[in-house]
């Protein structure tokens, strides 16, 4: 009988799991079943694998949590990251185990069928970036996320442990983010002495790895902060750290650790180099003169020039909506920049709203921004996400040049396209958006339904094509936008004069704007962005109109710019 081999099919999956919460949750039900498979193997040999039977008590302890209530706990980015880590470490350290016995060909046979479900390496590097995302994005601490503590999730706060830390780290570090590497290394550094000082906080699953230890630790930080004096600091410690005596933490001399030795001549190489650049002719410490206390570092020189992030205003400004910074919300309540806040109720002559009539708040006045509450009832969004669920993929842009579909990290999602050909809740809601905004959508796009991963996110973007050529396909560019929400913080910034836009969308509810003038040319104060969701999971859907069937609608004005 073929023997199907598991690993390689860990290692070859691109399920991109982490781009929608709704994936991770049949994740776990996958989970389920393979630790029912599992369970069966196990009682043919309990005693053999007494170890085996521990660790699989702990994932199904993980697992029953999980689906106690799964949207929950995938909420918790952390939770999130987590489940992703498990089938990359924890699954493939049991099937080696496994590997071994006679009984493995049924196991490996009966665990092959959930092979389709598995995340893959991308899904965690992209867990492991939504972290580093979420952390920029709200300003959070590297501890506080590792000990669970981020705003909005109270039901549940996991830990993670000096092998989670470090898979963070060095998803960074592969990525050649050495910024926020060395955050999470030393972290990660920290949680690992604590661990071999106190055994009991050392995690039950995953304890067979050997590749996660203190050295190995310091020297992916050492390679992350090379460009400081700080490198050659842990590297000193490296380089006279007994491999024999590392549980103890006991730092003699030891010249054999040819690693460190090659990388103390890389290290005080650049930094040579770039002393000289300054014009500094002084010498590069030795290991014994440098500070022995790594957490007493100046290095916000470094981090303002290389970070990359502190150079864009508009990054700086987008993330600070999301936060929701006293500063930068200050602008809105200014008098010139002050929203209307107009509520009325609205049934533009149409029969269908005569007693249900648009709840309508014209919240900016330009750009012409509205709000429609219970624009959807609580009936329909239950069945579009349902009904969306196993249509999402992967959400593309469209590439300026080429004009390709593509995958970007500035959008993180998956989306489903309904037509309303075949569903009458998609039909109702369609027509309703038409009588709404006295708009045609003959020539409109389908229903788009999206749903948000782990620090889900859509950076700052405009709806409308900047390039004609990209519409001339006898529709036109996209006039306007209909964007429904759940919950969420939709921020606007206005690059001509500085004005800020933010507004809190509910269960429900819908955003309304024109993407283009009067005269066709796209107005480029309707930049907007998705903020990364920084807990629980987001859903929304959108509809954008074309220009062709408006003619008669909404006419050309006399001003250029109306």
């Amino acid at each position: 009988m073929k023997v199907l081999i598991l690993a390689a099919t860990l290692a070859l999956a691109r399920g991109e799991f982490f781009t929608a919460l709704v994936d991770l949750e049949n994740v776990l039900y996958t989970e389920s079943g393979m630790l029912d498979v599992l369970d069966n193997y196990i009682e043919q040999q309990q005693k053999s694998l007494q170890k085996l039977r521990e660790t699989a008590a702990d994932l199904r302890k993980l697992n029953r949590e999980a689906l106690e209530d799964p949207e929950s706990f995938l909420a918790h980015p952390v939770h999130a990251f987590s489940t992703v880590k498990r089938f990359l470490w924890d699954w493939v350290l049991i099937e080696s185990a496994v590997r071994g016995d006679v009984p493995k060909t049924a196991y490996l046979t009966n665990m092959s069928e959930y092979q389709n479900y598995f995340p893959g390496k991308e899904d965690l590097s992209g867990a492991a970036a939504a972290l580093l995302r979420l952390q920029d994005t709200y300003k959070l601490e590297a501890k506080d996320i590792a000990d669970g503590n981020i705003e909005g999730v109270l039901k549940y706060q996991p830990v993670m442990t000096a092998e989670d830390v470090f898979e963070v780290g060095r998803s960074a570090y592969n990525g050649n983010d050495h910024y926020h590497a060395e955050m999470w290394l030393r972290e990660a550094l920290r949680r690992a002495r604590v661990e071999e000082k106190e055994p009991a906080k050392k995690p039950k699953i995953g304890t067979d790895r050997n590749d996660v230890d203190v050295p190995t630790i310091l020297d992916y930080l050492a390679y992350s902060t090379y460009s400081s004096y700080l490198a050659l600091h842990f590297v000193w410690k490296l380089s006279f750290m007994n491999p024999s005596r590392l549980f103890c933490l006991i730092f003699v001399p030891d010249p054999d650790h040819q690693r460190a030795k090659n990388n103390k001549d890389f290290f005080e190489y650049h930094i040579l180099e770039k002393k000289k650049a300054r014009g500094d002719t002084g010498d590069i410490p030795g290991g014994n003169e440098i500070e022995a206390s790594e957490d007493v570092v100046d290095l916000e020189e470094d981090i303002e020039e290389d970070d990359p992030y502190l150079q864009y205003s508009e990054r700086q400004m987008y993330e600070a909506l999301c936060r929701g910074d006293a500063n930068v919300m200050k602008n809105l309540t200014d008098a010139k920049n002050a929203r209307i806040l107009k509520c009325s109720y609205q049934h533009y002559n149409k029969p269908h709203l005569y007693l249900q009539p648009a709840k309508e708040e014209i919240v900016f006045p330009d750009p012409l921004l509205i709000y429609y509450r219970d624009i959807v009832s609580d009936e329909e969004i239950v069945h579009i996400k349902k009904t969306a669920t196993p249509r999402l993929k992967r959400a593309t842009i469209q590439n300026s040049v080429t004009g390709n579909l593509e995958f970007a990290d500035y959008r993180i999602s998956k989306s489903a396209w309904l037509k309303d050909d075949y569903d009458p809740v998609v039909y109702r809601v369609r027509r309703r958006v038409a009588h709404y905004t006295g708009l045609d959508l003959e020539t409109a796009e389908d229903l788009q339904v999206v749903n948000y991963g782990i620090g889900g996110h859509y950076e700052p973007h405009f709806d409308f094509a900047r390039n004609r050529s990209a519409y001339e396909n006898g529709i036109g560019n996209r006039i306007a936008t209909m964007l429904f929400y759940k919950e969420e913080v939709n921020a606007f910034k206005d690059l001509g004069t500085g004005n800020r836009i933010a507004t809190i969308l509910f269960y429900g509810s819908a955003a309304f704007w024109y993407n283009l003038f009067r005269n066709g040319d796209g107005n480029y104060r309707t930049r907007h962005a998705a903020c990364p969701v920084l807990s629980g999971s987001k859903w929304v859907a959108n509809i954008w109109i074309h220009e062709k069937g408006q003619e008669f609608r909404r006419k050309c004005g006399l001003n250029a710019k109306e």
